[in-house]
């Protein structure tokens, strides 16, 4: 008694690929999208505060992210620049592309951990507030926004790890290419016989000029 071997299928073959690509990349742009949203507002609350010394007095001083550091605010915008930029390349462009977006999020990453435990901005306020350039700031604490600029870095970054794994298969903008990338093929335009009064009513039917000016 002889054995049959089942044969899969081409399409169910293509279909994991296909599906993979699909939920990578819907994975890479929310992830992307949110991880920069998450990092600019990240950026723009108070990350440390403290106080100094002026006239006897505690004067309070507060710093915002982006007086800690301008890096995460900065490379949050390239990364979602980067994100849809994927769809604008192919090939190597891509792959290059998805290197920028996860390098955006990494940095942000390693730049907000580093703003995370810095006290230079408000040690500059502290000066500036009581006139001595060697005041420093006292009584420093810091909040948790840093750590929500790094969660921001970490989207960004998985986001270009996901287009630099599948964005091979991932769609891009362009209308001069069918959905297989092949470039479009002109027809030729139909000879029109001018003895031939048919032909010329067609010509013009499907635009074309039958007299061939």
């Amino acid at each position: 008694m002889g054995y049959v071997t089942a044969v899969p299928h081409p399409r169910s073959e293509a279909a994991g690929p296909a599906r993979a690509g699909r939920l990578s990349l819907a994975v890479a742009l929310l992830a992307g999208a949110l991880g920069a949203a998450v990092a600019l507002l990240a950026t723009r609350q108070r990350w440390s505060e403290g106080t100094a010394t002026v006239a006897g007095g505690a004067f309070p001083l507060t710093a915002k992210g982006s007086d800690v550091t301008g890096v995460p605010a900065a490379l949050a915008i390239v990364g979602l620049a980067a994100l849809v930029a994927v769809f604008a390349v192919r090939k190597a462009g891509r792959l290059l592309v998805a290197g920028v977006l996860a390098l955006s999020g990494a940095g942000i990453v390693t730049a907000a951990l580093i703003g995370a435990g810095d006290s230079s901005a408000l040690d500059e306020q502290a000066a500036k507030a009581s006139g001595d350039t060697s005041a420093t700031v006292a009584a420093l604490s810091h909040t948790a926004w840093p750590y929500v600029a790094v969660v921001g870095g970490v989207l960004i970054l998985v986001a270009g790890l996901l287009a630099l794994r599948y964005g091979r298969l991932w769609p891009a903008m362009s209308g001069r290419y069918e959905r297989d990338g092949a470039p479009r093929v002109r027809r030729k335009a139909v000879a029109v016989d001018p003895d031939r009064p048919e032909d010329m009513w067609k010509a013009l039917d499907r635009g074309e000029d039958p007299t061939g000016a």
